[in-house]
């Protein structure tokens, strides 16, 4: 299922930012799982791609702390556990509501359209659909409401803050209920923006992700 899954990055430029997005890609979805040791040649040949791109990439999934690098020992996937998921909770609980709050005030008339536009899918909603289309609006969603904020700094942060929530949420994925609700919970968020109401939308961002947390906590 995870490689049916297509994850959100930024836009490859360059060798070292596509071997980025997908190594990435591999990370958050477990295709490489957690604490695994990470084979550069394996990743040549799977990428088809020389070492120095995939270098440049794994340095760069270091400092966003989704590789670990031991002296000596090589490099690693980085782990996960219950301590990762509250420490991401704390940060995100004060970052997601900021920027919902931002994205309430400063969105332009094109962003406004792709906000409406996503609220219609979401309305549109109707039975139990598959994880990919579900875990897909979720990332959109998000990455929309990011760029809303017109703070790039912020948009960054928040981008790699969800990858490490969405590697989680894979994890407990075959376990997680109520997955279409917990998607289906934006429309007020997003409503929110559309009204351009920052204290609306800085609490049902805080409700949403105290909710996310609570949800996944049950199903580690």
């Amino acid at each position: 299922m995870s490689q049916a899954i297509h994850i959100l990055s930024r836009e490859s430029s360059s060798l070292s930012e596509a071997a980025y997005s997908r190594i990435r890609s591999m990370i958050i979805t477990l295709e490489l799982e957690p604490g695994s040791l990470i084979s550069e040649s394996a990743l040549m040949s799977t990428l088809k791609m020389g070492r120095t791109p995939i270098r440049e990439a794994l340095r760069s999934l270091a400092n966003e702390k989704l590789v670990e690098v031991y002296p000596r020992r090589g490099m690693f996937v980085s782990r996960v556990d219950v301590a990762n998921l509250s420490q991401l909770s704390e940060t995100r609980a004060v970052l997601e509501i900021k920027a919902a709050e931002l994205a309430a005030t400063r969105s332009t008339a094109a962003d406004q359209e792709i906000t409406k536009a996503l609220i219609k899918e979401i309305n549109a909603i109707k039975g139990d659909l598959d994880m990919p289309t579900l875990i897909g609006l979720d990332q959109r969603i998000h990455h929309h409401i990011y760029q809303c904020t017109h703070n790039e700094f912020l948009a960054s942060a928040l981008d790699n803050y969800y990858a490490h929530a969405l590697r989680i949420w894979f994890l407990a994925l075959d376990r997680v209920e109520h997955l279409a609700d917990a998607i289906i919970e934006h429309r007020a968020l997003l409503e929110a923006i559309a009204s351009n109401d920052p204290k609306a939308a800085s609490k049902a961002m805080k409700e949403h992700v105290e909710g996310f947390e609570s949800e996944i906590r049950k199903s580690l």
